[in-house]
């Protein structure tokens, strides 16, 4: 991690003023911070309307700001991470949703945000079933973890397609301009393949891929344009899995449960999956909480782990809003 670097991470959040409770203790009251809440008070989303983009700005001391990039919060505003809560709506399963708040320049609180790993439904009860202080940095950091879905294939140095279930630390995985690395964590975590959540899966041949790649939202892919063909200026770009969904050759697999998986070495790579570059794991002050205890104190003595940047200029829909994106990304890598 660099002694300097912030993360930045874009995360759908409601204005806790949206989401009231219907029956219970606090009727009435609008979702609240953790020494507020009562269990088994029943919310409600007071009308329907999708979350909104919160831009989070997350400092090496381990403190966040309200980005500059957000449609939320006033930039530059301090964010304290309150609560992890659980959800139970009326039908289905649980939801997972982190409690946010912001305070003004007297440290009074100005604004409470939920942050849910779907989005909530108009006029459904939400029963909360738990809250809790100690899992939420743990929370956010598997939001923010890029991950590969289970049975994707990575390119071992020897040129060997290894799924990433099967791969251990010490595994040594060809990188894209570094060589031959070991691998010095594997990660996992399972939840629900809905809103932020859910996957995005690039089907064979989009970006000329021999297979399908499921990879959750925010992977960056790496793409080498032979010629310029979005403009950028940049021969090697970086984009979002997200910002390529077109509905037909890239699409967002809604439902169930994912396996995800994080692939973690001593520096931030472009490694091989299905074929297609993409990006490690990068850890920063967002992402650190994920890791295992016992190899944080090693991974946090002045090392620098690399930026995003080092592989090429990322790009967003916001800045190149084509429908033909990933058709011009596919020709720039063969021209």
């Amino acid at each position: 991690m660099t002694r300097t670097a912030c993360a930045v991470q874009s995360v759908p959040a409601y204005q806790a003023t949206q989401i009231c409770v219907e029956f219970g203790v606090n009727a009435g009251d609008p979702f609240g911070v953790f020494d507020d809440l009562v269990m088994d008070d029943i919310y409600e989303l007071s009308q329907a309307r999708a979350p909104q983009r919160l831009g989070l700005m997350a400092r090496p001391d381990g403190s966040f700001q309200v980005h500059r990039d957000t449609a939320l919060g006033q930039p530059g505003a301090t964010l304290h991470l309150d609560c992890a809560v659980t959800l139970m709506p009326d039908q289905g399963d649980s939801l997972e949703a982190l409690v946010l708040v912001e305070v003004d320049g007297e440290g009074m609180i100005a604004e409470v945000y939920l942050v849910p790993q779907a989005p909530l439904a108009a006029q459904c009860g939400y029963r909360l079933v738990s809250a809790r202080r100690d899992s939420a940095r743990q929370v956010m950091a598997q939001m923010a973890c890029v991950s590969f879905t289970r049975g994707t294939h990575i390119t071992l140095g020897t040129g060997a397609q290894v799924q990433i279930e099967d791969l251990n630390p010490g595994d040594r995985v060809l990188t894209r301009n570094n060589g031959v690395q070991e691998v010095r964590w594997i990660g996992q975590t399972t939840t629900r393949a809905v809103g932020d959540m859910a996957p995005i899966l690039i089907r064979a041949g989009a970006l000329n891929n021999a297979h399908d790649l499921l990879v959750s939202p925010e992977h960056r892919l790496m793409v080498y344009q032979r010629s310029d063909e979005i403009g950028v200026g940049s021969a090697e770009v970086l984009v979002r899995a997200r910002d390529l969904v077109n509905g037909d050759t890239v699409l967002v697999q809604d439902g169930g449960f994912v396996d995800y998986f994080q692939i973690l070495f001593d520096r931030h790579y472009i490694i091989y999956a299905e074929g297609i570059a993409a990006e490690s794991l990068l850890l920063d002050p967002m992402t650190q909480p994920a890791i295992p205890p016992e190899l944080r104190p090693h991974l946090a003595q002045g090392q620098i782990h690399g930026a995003r940047s080092d592989h090429g200029v990322e790009v967003s829909r916001t800045l190149i809003d084509r429908p033909d994106l990933v058709d011009l990304l596919r020709r720039a890598s063969l021209r």
